[in-house]
């Protein structure tokens, strides 16, 4: 019997600001480009109150889950790890909200390991109550939807933004996606960095993206959702039983009138069952400078 309507909201990058104070030690190597860019144009680029309308908007909503796909931090201060977790609190409680890690809560070897543990119930697959380090991929079952987490996040030199993905969760991604599928869910998988192919700049790759696409070339998902480039996007993959999209939403964070989009998140209203599934999508956001958020843009994917 087919399930009701599941209404997943997704939205990425949120870049929680503003910076906590940083001691000169904290501000070594790679973190002090981040602050830096961060002074002359991000902390403008990227405004609080856009996030702040956004995220009522989406309440008015009422999706049945959350998914969040990574930068919620920026430069990876330890204040900024506790700052995030207090802000995925307020949002609601885990088992409302699925979280993967982006390259910039990975900004710098060690922090990483320290986000995942400070936002643990978060980033975990269910059944996992013991406060152990998260493991990817992790799966949720909420109604229909299979929900599989993977972390392309990892620390990168100065000036690269590349994500990877660790080879040997591969195989587990596999598993999982062939579980699901047997399961009848409708499957979507959740990762910071695009796996398309030409995505972005060479130097914001996904490292092995073939990798990845060759798991769901094999396996299938019905769904791909993530966000590392600021910019809305649909394209699509090859899948086991066809094309899988993959979809791209703009930092929840940006404000109207820059170069990148302003904020915006997707809702998916996904329905009926395996091999008849329906999914609907819908942009919603700020359309620009002094504009209400409303629907930006709707279509069909299923």
């Amino acid at each position: 019997m087919a399930e009701a309507m599941f209404v997943l909201a997704h939205l990425s990058d949120p870049h929680l600001g503003p910076l906590p104070r940083a001691r000169v030690r904290e501000l070594a190597s790679k973190r002090m480009i981040g602050f830096v860019n961060w002074r002359r144009g991000r902390m403008h680029a990227l405004a609080g109150p856009v996030l702040s309308g956004l995220l009522d908007d989406l309440a008015l909503r009422k999706p049945d889950h959350v998914a969040v796909t990574g930068d919620l931090v920026n430069i990876g201060l330890p204040g900024e790890i506790i700052a995030a977790r207090d802000w995925l609190e307020a949002f609601g409680p885990p088992h409302d909200i699925s979280v993967v890690p982006g390259n910039h809560d990975a900004y710098v070897p060690g922090v990483l390991a320290k986000a995942l543990a400070a936002w643990h119930p978060y980033v975990v697959g269910d059944g996992t109550a013991h406060p152990g380090a998260a493991r990817f991929p992790y799966v949720r079952r909420r109604g229909p939807v299979a929900l599989i987490g993977m972390s392309s996040a990892r620390a990168s030199a100065p000036f690269m933004a590349t994500g990877h993905v660790d080879t040997a969760t591969l195989p587990a991604l596999h598993d999982e996606l062939d579980r699901a599928r047997r399961q009848g869910l409708f499957r979507v998988v959740m990762i910071h960095h695009p796996p398309s192919p030409n995505a972005t700049l060479w130097h914001k790759r996904l490292v092995g993206s073939g990798r990845v696409r060759a798991v769901i070339r094999d396996a299938g998902a019905e769904l791909v959702i993530h966000g590392h480039t600021h910019v809305d996007s649909h394209v699509e993959i090859e899948g086991r039983d066809g094309p899988v999209p993959v979809i791209g939403v703009p930092s929840a964070s940006n404000a109207p009138g820059g170069e990148k989009p302003a904020g915006r998140y997707n809702l998916f209203s996904i329905e009926g069952e395996a091999g008849a599934w329906r999914c609907h999508m819908t942009e919603r956001g700020y359309a620009g400078p002094g504009a209400a958020i409303g629907v930006i843009r709707e279509r069909r994917l299923r």
